[in-house]
């Protein structure tokens, strides 16, 4: 990690190391979007993207568009449809059993507003069974409580509870619910896809 990336700004004009991290992750997303998904070949270039920082079970499709794959950590037995954006420079944190509909972004990190050549950085954590709908995009600092929804096309710019449906832009609450039916919904749904 580059020392102005510890300080939370990176200054692209400067960073080598994020310039050499953004040609490798751009590299291997055209690699993933030119190869069979689901094959042993395919499997081995997410890991290779991630560092090796996915879960047992996770499941990716392509096309997908990465930056700042050494700041993301996926866990187990995450499903995340084709079209996601990760900008992760400022750290993505993907607990177990989370899913990610189609064109999901999720950002840690944003350009400085007075230098623009200057990304700030911001967590972003989406916590345990936390489902995120089609289109919807989490901003930089944002947590995602366990097992809350993101409806479909929302924007989100503040933390959501646990147990909590938000949608909109941006994303308000719509209602809370009881986790142990969200639980049983789970158990009964799996898909039945290969996971890495």
């Amino acid at each position: 990690m580059s020392k102005s990336n510890e300080a939370g700004r990176i200054d692209l004009r400067t960073d080598i190391d994020h310039a050499n991290e953004t040609l490798r992750n751009r590299q291997l997303c055209f690699r993933l979007k030119q190869t069979m998904p689901l094959g042993d070949e395919y499997n081995n270039l997410v890991k290779e993207l991630f560092y090796g920082n996915i879960g047992e079970g996770s499941y990716m499709m392509p096309p997908l568009t990465v930056v700042g794959a050494s700041r993301i950590s996926i866990g187990k037995n995450v499903f995340i449809m084709d079209g996601i954006l990760l900008m992760g420079s400022g750290g993505i944190t993907i607990e177990d059993n989370v899913q990610l509909a189609a064109n999901v972004q999720i950002l840690s990190n944003n350009h400085d507003l007075r230098d623009r050549e200057v990304i700030t950085l911001a967590p972003v954590k989406l916590c345990k069974g936390a489902w995120i709908g089609a289109g919807a995009t989490i901003l930089p600092g944002v947590t995602i409580g366990e097992n809350a929804v993101v409806g479909a096309a929302s924007v989100v710019t503040r933390d959501v509870a646990p147990n909590t449906i938000v949608a909109g832009n941006p994303a308000k609450v719509l209602r809370t619910f009881d986790p142990e039916h969200r639980q049983r919904v789970h158990r009964h749904h799996r898909l039945l896809l290969p996971r890495l």
